[in-house]
């Protein structure tokens, strides 16, 4: 695999800087395929703990159920405006399947055998399945779905699309619209994506952070 080239300082810092959670997007500008493609492998290529990627992302475009799912959000016009809308769901659970699923592709993937991977295997169950983390998964699972929402905004912001993540919305409702009650998946958090409008009153405001000097130590 060749060694990518990395992108300046400069220009991660002014992505970052650029973006913000956008209120209001432009209904008629889409995001080009070639640039959804990229942003879709983000959330592949999204790490997780374990290696296990208890998610799975779906990916409406479905006009009238976006329309649906508004009132169930907080009436936010980006469930609707936006161009891509994005529900990041986590698993309900780890099941000993979970497990059984990322060993025979790290097998396949690395060229090991599975007996190989039974340490590994044997931790991941101990932890997850069995273990202290079995009591509170539901919120060990989320975590891990909101790294793979980081990921998908900072590589929007790299690529100059906007993102508004969502929290201000129904899960229970969301998870009835996009029928995954029976689903082993359920609604975790909502990114909407596209590109914001010029009457966002937003866009203009200065960004408020505290200074590196009150966040970051070094010992």
């Amino acid at each position: 695999m060749p060694v990518p080239i990395p992108t300046s300082a400069e220009h991660l810092l002014e992505a970052l800087q650029w973006r913000y959670a956008t209120k209001v997007f432009d209904p008629n500008r889409a995001i080009p395929a070639e640039t959804w493609s990229a942003l879709e492998q983000c959330l592949v290529l999204s790490p997780s703990s374990y290696g296990l990627q208890p998610w799975r992302f779906l990916v409406v475009s479905n006009d009238a159920i976006r329309k649906e799912l508004r009132p169930h959000s907080w009436n936010q016009s980006q469930i609707t405006d936006a161009s891509h809308l994005v529900v990041l769901l986590g698993k309900r659970t780890i099941e000993t399947a979970d497990l059984d699923r990322l060993i025979a592709a790290t097998s396949e993937a690395r060229g090991l055998p599975r007996a190989a991977l039974s340490t590994y295997r044997e931790m991941m169950h101990t932890n997850l399945v069995l273990g202290k983390q079995q009591a509170n998964l539901e919120a060990w699972i989320e975590k891990q779905v909101y790294i793979a929402l980081g990921t998908l905004m900072t590589g929007a912001a790299v690529m100059g699309v906007d993102t508004c993540p969502i929290e201000g919305f129904e899960p229970a409702e969301y998870d009835r619209v996009l029928k995954l009650e029976s689903t082993p998946y359920r609604s975790a958090v909502v990114c909407a994506l596209g590109y914001r409008s010029a009457t966002d009153p937003n866009a203009g405001l200065a960004k408020v952070r505290y200074p590196a000097s009150e966040l970051i130590s070094h010992i």
